[in-house]
Formats: structure tokens, sequence, C-alpha cells
């Protein structure tokens, strides 16, 4: 099976460690996720991260319910994190969120390493659905961390 591989960078006028601490905090990922997805994080209570915290999300995708839980595999405040998925829609998601200085601000980068079981039926399903769907989320998602950050 084929993995994909989707990349976005955006500069937000804050320092890395205000950068860092708004993606660290899963709450947020409300705030950022469209809501045609109906996205809920649904881990109780606080959630400390870390590497090996787990969290626990519902959404609609396509009007099918989903269940996804991630594990933060690499935790290294104020600069990267990575969450995998193990449990979901995906054979494989591995998203890495890395923070850099620059002039003005500090570049977010995120890279998402993703591949769709099913053979044939997932290829066709990335090609028709699939990397359609990310881009839209993941536009969204740069349109709404813009404005929390202005």
């Amino acid at each position: 099976m084929r993995s994909h591989v989707l990349e976005r960078e955006q500069t937000l006028a804050l320092d890395p460690e205000r950068a860092f601490e708004f993606f660290a905090d899963a709450r947020n990922l409300e705030r950022i996720t469209p809501p045609w997805l109906r996205f809920r994080v649904v881990t109780p209570g606080e959630i400390v991260m870390r590497a090996g915290t787990l969290i626990e999300y519902r959404l609609v995708l396509h009007r099918i319910p989903v269940r996804w839980l991630t594990r933060i595999e690499t935790w290294e405040p104020p600069t990267r994190f990575v969450d995998r998925q193990l449990r979901g829609p995906y054979a494989l998601w591995e998203h890495s969120h890395s923070f850099e200085p620059v002039a003005g601000g500090t570049l977010v980068r995120d890279r998402i390493r993703y591949r769709i079981g099913f053979g044939i039926l997932g290829g066709l399903a990335q090609l028709l659905v699939v990397r359609r769907d990310l881009d839209r989320i993941f536009d969204y998602r740069r349109e709404q961390v813009s404005n929390l950050a202005a």
C-alpha cells in the first residue's frame, strides 16, 4: 500500500512557545476543525500532553460516525510534536507539527503521512475523495489559526 504526504506551512505572528502552546492544547482542535466534521475531543478531563498521551476523538466523515484514537509519539516543546493514529479511518496517520522561529513570528509546519487501506478501492478513494477532503480541512484550519493568532 502506498503512503501519501500532505504538507502545509504558515507563519504566525507569535513566538514559538506561544504557537506551540496553542497547538499542544488538544481542546483547540475543535476550534480549528471544520464544523461539517462535527469533531469532538472525548477524552475526559484535563489532557496532559507528553510522549505517550492518548487522545480520543469522535467525528462524522461523509455521514459515517468515526472514532479516532491518537498517541503522542514525540514531544519536544517548543519545537515539535508528533501524533500517530492508533485507531481510526486510516491504515496509517502520522502528523508531525514543527515550530521554527522566523522574522516576525513562527513558521508552523504540518506534515501528515497517511495511507488508506482497502487496496485498489483505497487508491480510488484517495483520488476521488480523501485528498480533496484533507485539502479542505487543512485550508479551513489555516484560516482559523490565522484568525485566532491575529
